[in-house]
């Protein structure tokens, strides 16, 4: 089984900045992927960032936003900067594990990122 447990969720003013962390534990074999996506209520999860052997950014994020990864840790970080209002939302890392050629994605308890003044 595997678990990822997030940290850095909070509130803060538009303007400021949040350090989200998640750190992967369990049986894993290989993290191909790991990342973040976002979702407010009655929408769909949106995919925030991520990263593989390069990193990807949601429009909305880029220039903003930072990911990161600590492969020795198995954790994955996301710097966020310039905050906005519609940047409020529940954050939720997840992990692509690659086991026996199969990848399978596992899920954080998400993290609540409120924008507000």
């Amino acid at each position: 089984q595997v678990q990822l447990v997030e940290s850095g969720g909070g509130l803060v003013q538009p303007g400021g900045s949040l350090r989200l962390s998640c750190a992967a534990s369990g049986s894993m074999f290989n993290i191909a992927v790991m990342g973040w996506y976002r979702q407010t209520s009655g929408n769909q999860r949106e995919l925030v960032a991520r990263v593989r052997s390069s990193t990807d950014y949601a429009d909305s994020v880029k220039g903003r936003f930072t990911i990161s990864r600590d492969n020795a840790k198995n954790t994955v970080y996301l710097q966020m900067n310039s905050l906005k209002p519609e940047d409020t939302a529940v954050y939720y890392c997840y992990a692509d594990i690659r086991r026996g050629g199969v990848e399978y994605r596992y899920w954080g308890q998400g993290t609540q990122v409120t924008v507000s003044s």
